[in-house]
């Protein structure tokens, strides 16, 4: 774990003060419960305030509520809980229709975190779990994420970040990775052929938002003794199939031709 950062732990320790009582604070109120020096609390009132984390109160001059940013961060959260639990159905869904693990993973700066997991009927498995992480460029949901990322965004993500090896046949080139990329733009599928794992390959799927965004993938992962090139075509047309799912429960329609 890296060195915690006192401005930023002090800023939520303001932060998580108003879940508490009626939901106003004054600065000297801060000041009071959490011992900080009165210039420090009005820098970081005055910083929190400014980026709409906190709001005075209009009918209680020096007194602050929580702002819409707040809000916004939560409602996020509370998307992301839907498509978990939404996940999880469609996943059992497109498992039962071809006996193989399921999963649905979302995007953090260059990992995937998999929020859903459903496992193969067969007596050979993945061994995995919802809430694990790896990096995106070693895995199928992680490449078709970072695929719909726009130029500019995938530039920044990718900027100083080390592509390790997870096996001998990861993508550890930034130049191999971004022509890999443009392939699965251009195919709206993703394959992984042992990358994160030697004994694994997979097929993945966007998923898209109300707005037409990807916000998840959906994922088929087969051991590769049952992987065949009409076993690859079976799935990758069920990834497609389960991730549309997922994303008409999230509200997405596709644009009519």
């Amino acid at each position: 774990m890296g060195r915690l950062v006192p401005a930023v732990t002090r800023a939520f320790d303001i932060l998580e003060l108003f879940l508490q009582g009626d939901g106003t604070l004054s600065a000297p109120e801060i000041t009071r419960r959490l011992g900080l020096p009165r210039t420090t609390t009005h820098e970081l009132v005055s910083t929190l305030a400014a980026r709409n984390y906190l709001v005075p109160v209009p009918e209680q001059p020096g007194r602050y509520r929580l702002g819409v940013r707040t809000y916004q961060l939560g409602s996020r959260y509370a998307e992301q809980l839907d498509l978990a639990a939404e996940g999880r159905q469609v996943a059992h869904e497109v498992a039962e229709s071809c006996g193989e693990t399921v999963h649905v993973a979302l995007l953090e700066d260059t990992d995937v975190i998999y929020v859903a997991k459903v496992d193969s009927t067969h007596a050979v498995r993945m061994v995995s779990a919802a809430g694990r992480r790896l990096p995106a460029h070693c895995t199928a949901v992680g490449k078709m994420l970072l695929a719909a990322l726009p130029e500019a965004e995938l530039d920044e993500r990718l900027e100083g970040c080390e592509l390790a090896a997870m096996t001998p046949r990861s993508l550890t080139d930034p130049d191999g990775l971004r022509a890999a990329l443009a392939e699965i733009r251009i195919l709206g599928v993703a394959l992984e052929q042992q990358e994160s794992n030697p004994d694994v390959s997979c097929v993945a799927a966007p998923v898209r938002d109300r707005s037409g965004r990807v916000v998840a993938a959906l994922s088929i992962s087969v051991p590769v003794h049952r992987w065949t090139e009409d076993r690859e075509n079976e799935l990758t047309a069920l990834a497609v199939k389960g991730a549309g799912e997922l994303s008409a429960r999230l509200g997405h329609r596709p644009a009519a031709r």
